[in-house]
């Protein structure tokens, strides 16, 4: 219905806007405010005498949850809302394809749709502060300008199907612990440059319909009723028209909440009518607390979103779910993700032909994932663990061989590690699968959970949203296992599946091969497979860092993560690899690394600059060649640094990524653009982005350690960005 202008001013569709104003005057304050609340556990109020629909809303972004009942979080239980587990979204980020982003959101839409979904309540875009947080998983990136070219598909993708996305959690909320009141201290300059660039694109660039604030406070004043936020950045400055939903028991106040800029309140307890939103509201503008004009700003955002999904349109697409196409798509992002970290002497992929007894050992071979992770939960169709993807692949040929290898039952440690470990003595070869879960033994994670769960003093090492990590170690003596059975066969394969980085320095240098994996989707196991056994040949790259220790962390440098009622960001702009690079931390794996089965060259670098008043516009010219005798796909990545600047800034920076496929022999000439934005830093003075004149170095590489081409380029003009 809407679209943004230049100058980020939504058009309005007359009409539409003329009916908008017509229900407005004939609606109740009663009415309006049950539709500015939710009137059960994921739907706002209908209004049955005006014809306007409740907004059904549902979890999440690796499929479409399970339906509960309106005012219970037990699950129904039926069998109707089996859907597609997708890859979660740190997977889909290692891709580093956008296509496939817009692949993703376009069956999560789909399925939301076909499940009788208005909006679906993903992508989570926050930033990966820390290794720790227990959603990364659920997020993209520690780069926003990754996330940012993610995002904006995914989106798109999402509502070609009538249904909204609901980007989230806008803003700084980068930790579960303490999640409902931590107060986050960032100075301006990190917020513009690292915590705000995905969220803008997702408005400006993917016209997001819905945005979800945070339960978390910036800057004293919790983000759910934050004018700041929600009207200053969000409406005025990005244009966004859309309708602001807050996460599930983020609201504290009636006044604040209203004022502030929140259109719908939602949260997880069955007294609907007593949300700050609900009676309470009725009786703030009845007293003349809180303008009634503001509520029908709301309720205008909220109708708007409904003409823009068709939702009072006969026409409005019917979506659909469980399909062989929504499978094959998922298929395809899972074996882009899977990332190959290490490959001494060339041992994968493994040749079936070669092997008659294969060990498969790790718990995590053998675990359906898609059933935690709280809010991330579903019920999948099916899931194809690494064992049955493994056993799928070999078939009858191949004698395959499993083995739990370790538990949380201390007492059945030793046994079952002696079992794994003779197991790989007699094995032609070995496939460790180790890692982390969303669940863990004599430990729930309820779905309306809020803030952390963790017992005081109690290790919980798992992904889930409610949780974050202790430490970056392995549950259940893993390291113990996987150096174990290094000593007895020197040739295992070892395959981390994670929503996040561990610790592998206590045998990362003895194992030859290493592999990551992630909560990869219902074909997650089969991707695998086809990875280990060459049937496709690994392009996936890492969207964090892998620190050797916690340590290495910035945050966790400075002591400053969790925090406790205030959390400081004081390593400012230096998150992930700004850090790691700019101060010479070796990681264990860096952003953007990962192996493929070919090799490939970089040649012919060309830095095209056209410069004028108003912008300084860059193209880059490149040419990659497959220099191996496999056909594979590279991720060629731009970096720029700024080598002049008046402020710290870091060592180098993303700003441009292509994928590419080549045959063998095949050479592709790669072309990126740039402009002024990709040079600039805040000014906080200035409340501007400003490019400075001076020399930059335009760097070409296979990850942002793996630089094979630069060039130093001079801006001779300052600019505003």
């Amino acid at each position: 219905m809407s679209t943004h202008t230049l100058d980020n001013q939504p058009k309005i569709d007359k009409k539409i806007e003329e009916k908008i104003e017509k229900l407005i005057s004939q609606l109740t304050l009663k009415e309006k405010a049950g539709m500015c609340h939710g009137a059960g556990l994921f739907r706002t109020e209908v209004i049955k005498r005006l014809g306007i629909p409740a907004l059904k809303m549902s979890d999440g972004p690796m499929g479409v949850r399970h339906e509960f009942p309106n005012a219970n979080w037990e699950p129904i239980g039926n069998t109707d809302d089996f859907v597609s587990y997708l890859p979660c979204n740190a997977s889909l980020a290692s891709t580093w394809n956008p296509d496939l982003a817009y692949a993703e959101g376009s069956v999560l839409g789909k399925e939301a749709r076909g499940r009788g979904k208005d909006i679906i309540l993903a992508p989570g875009i926050n930033i990966v502060r820390s290794p720790l947080c227990g959603r990364n998983f659920e997020y993209m990136s520690e780069d926003p300008y990754l996330i940012s070219k993610l995002v904006v598909p995914f989106v798109k993708g999402v509502q070609e199907n009538d249904v909204a996305a609901c980007v989230k959690h806008f803003a700084v909320n980068n930790q579960e612990t303490e999640r409902l009141n931590v107060d986050v201290k960032v100075d301006e300059r990190t917020l513009r440059e690292l915590y705000l660039p995905a969220f803008e694109a997702a408005v400006k660039e993917g016209d997001a319909y819905s945005i979800m604030t945070a339960y978390n406070k910036l800057f004293g004043v919790y983000c759910s009723h934050s004018p700041y936020l929600l009207e200053e950045i969000l409406r005025e400055e990005w244009g966004f028209d859309g309708v602001t939903i807050s996460d599930w028991g983020a609201v504290h106040d009636t006044k604040e909440a209203a004022e502030g800029g929140l259109d719908i309140e939602m949260s997880v307890t069955y007294n609907f009518d007593d949300y700050f939103f609900g009676n309470p509201l009725i009786e703030a503008v009845e007293s003349g607390k809180v303008s009634e004009e503001i509520i029908d700003a709301k309720i205008r955002r909220i109708l708007r979103l409904m003409y823009k999904i068709n939702m009072f349109s006969e026409e409005r697409q019917k979506g659909e779910y469980n399909s062989p196409e929504s499978r094959a798509k998922t298929l395809n992002i899972a074996r882009e993700a899977v990332v190959l970290l290490k490959n001494e002497e060339k041992i994968l992929p493994l040749d079936e032909k070669k092997i008659k007894t294969l060990a498969v050992i790790g718990d995590n071979a053998n675990i359906i994932q898609s059933n935690g992770g709280g809010s991330a939960e579903i019920k999948a169709l099916y899931e194809i663990t690494p064992l049955l993807g493994i056993k799928m692949k070999l078939g009858g040929n191949t004698d395959i061989k499993f083995a739990k290898g370790y538990t949380a039952n201390k007492d059945e440690k030793e046994t079952l590690m002696n079992e794994a470990v003779e197991l790989a003595k007699t094995s032609d070869a070995v496939v460790i699968i180790g890692g982390l879960k969303h669940t863990k033994e004599n430990f729930v994670l309820f779905s309306n959970a809020l803030g952390s769960n963790r017992e005081d003093g109690e290790k919980i090492n798992i992904d889930s949203e409610g949780n974050d990590k202790t430490d970056l170690s392995l549950p259940y003596d893993q390291d113990e296992l996987i150096k174990r059975i290094l000593e007895v066969n020197k040739n295992a394969v070892v395959v981390m599946l994670t929503g996040s980085p561990v610790d592998m320095s206590s045998w990362a240098d003895d194992a030859k091969v290493i592999v990551q994996t992630w909560y990869n989707g219902m074909e997650g196991g089969r991707a695998l497979a086809d990875v280990l056994f060459g049937d496709v040949n690994p392009s996936g790259k890492l969207p964090v860092t892998f620190p050797k220790v916690l340590e290495d962390c910035p945050a966790h440098k400075l002591g400053e993560f969790p925090g406790g009622e205030s959390v400081n960001y004081g390593e400012g702009i230096f998150v992930g690899y700004r850090y790691f690079d700019t101060y010479k931390v070796e990681p264990q794996f860096c952003f953007g690394h990962g192996l493929s089965y070919t090799d490939f060259k970089y040649s012919d670098l060309v830095v095209a600059k056209d410069e004028n008043d108003d912008n300084a516009n860059i193209v880059v010219k490149f040419a990659v060649t497959n220099i191996g005798d496999r056909e594979g796909a590279e991720v060629a990545q731009l970096y720029v640094a700024d080598l002049e600047s008046s402020v710290e800034r870091p060592a180098k920076e993303l700003k441009g990524f292509k994928k590419v496929w080549l045959k063998p022999g095949e050479s592709k000439v790669v072309e990126l653009e740039i402009d002024k934005k990709a040079l600039a830093f805040y000014d906080v003075t200035q409340k501007k982005w400003i490019v400075e004149p001076g020399e930059f170095t335009i760097s070409i590489g296979s990850s942002c350690n793996d630089i094979r081409l630069e060039k130093c380029m001079s801006v001779n003009n300052s600019y505003r960005a």
